[in-house]
């Protein structure tokens, strides 16, 4: 992989693949997000994409029309290899390479064992995810 490369999305249905060229990508119709989309139904700043030990995580900064991952609902998850994203009715597929000797299976238990990761209205669907402290962002 060349540096300064992480992965990419690629649009499902075709189009140009936009590279994933930072560690935590924020992905929105402002101009100051990394990614910027264009389409009124994404919020300012919709989502983040953060690399952690060698794994690419989503986490939805409190959009109005959410995220998906490979069609399911969710406000933060970690993401293989191949899977879709769903940005308010924008579809992409996550293409990376995992860091070697990361085992993906051990990052998704570990996040479904973090009882304190998620809220449990959060996991219910019924309450947006937190913003970061001391990052002004949502």
């Amino acid at each position: 992989m060349a540096e300064g490369f992480l992965g990419e999305l690629v649009p499902v249905g075709g189009g140009d693949a936009i590279p994933l060229v930072s560690e935590v990508m924020t992905i929105g119709r402002r101009e100051s997000c990394d990614i910027c989309l264009k389409f009124q139904n994404i919020s300012g700043t919709h989502c983040e994409l953060a690399l952690r030990n060698g794994v690419w995580h989503l986490r939805d900064l409190n959009s109005t029309n959410g995220v998906k991952v490979n069609g399911e609902r969710t406000l933060r998850r970690p993401l293989r290899p191949g899977d879709e994203i769903g940005i308010a009715g924008r579809k992409y597929i996550i293409q990376y390479q995992l860091a070697a000797g990361t085992k993906i299976d051990d990052v998704f238990a570990e996040e479904e064992d973090n009882p304190f990761g998620q809220s449990l209205l959060e996991k219910a669907g019924l309450e947006r995810a937190k913003p970061r402290p001391g990052t002004g962002r949502k």
